[in-house]
């Protein structure tokens, strides 16, 4: 029984760590612009076949 608290106890660590990680990700804009990278793939076989 005591197994079943020291594992609820290290899951509950853990998904407050990936939760505060999430949060600073989101509050630090890492999620701001979602449509620049995927554009951004179109574009850059473009580019360097100008320059060449």
């Amino acid at each position: 029984m005591t197994i079943i608290f020291l594992l609820i106890g290290i899951s509950l660590i853990v998904v407050l760590l990936f939760l505060g990680a999430f949060l600073w990700a989101v509050r630090s804009g890492q999620y701001e612009d979602t449509y620049t990278p995927a554009v951004r793939m179109l574009f850059e076989d473009a580019d360097n076949d100008e320059t060449t």
